[in-house]
This record gives C-alpha cells, structure tokens and sequence, in this order.
C-alpha cells in the first residue's frame, strides 16, 4: 500500500508489546504472571498506552516524513 498510495499517502503500522490497560489482570493474569511477563521483556515492565499514543503521534508528524510501509514495533523489547 505504501508503494500504491505513496506519495500522498504514508502506510505504516505500530506493533504494540504488552500493554497495561483497566483489563490487565484479566488479560494477562494476576501480579505475579505480570511480573513473571515483564521479566522477560527487554524494558521489564508493561507498556502504557501514553506511549503507543506517542508513536501513533510521531507517525503523524513531519518528524516521520520520509517512514512509509514500515512497522514501528513498540513493545519494550519484548
């Protein structure tokens, strides 16, 4: 698609990691699962919405001008 609608238009996609969100636990379980998660993430926590909102944000700014048909992985090294 970046190639077809390109220039005009930039096609790119964010890979979101694990995300805290007001359905965690039911998600991805209680603290101790959470936690046992996050050690095998390079970052060692969960990820928060505020910052795949950045990279939705930076993809949607001048500062990205030139990023078409990439994926933008956000998750902490996971």
């Amino acid at each position: 698609l970046a190639h077809e609608w390109g220039p005009d238009i930039r096609v790119n996609a964010i890979v979101v990691g694990y995300i805290e969100t007001e359905a965690t636990e039911a998600t991805y379980g209680d603290a101790a699962t959470q936690a046992a998660i996050a050690h095998n993430i390079g970052a060692r926590r969960l990820g928060r919405a505020d910052e795949i909102a950045a990279a939705a944000l930076f993809l949607a700014s001048p500062a990205s001008s030139y990023v078409t048909g990439a994926a933008l992985e956000v998750h902490g090294g996971g």
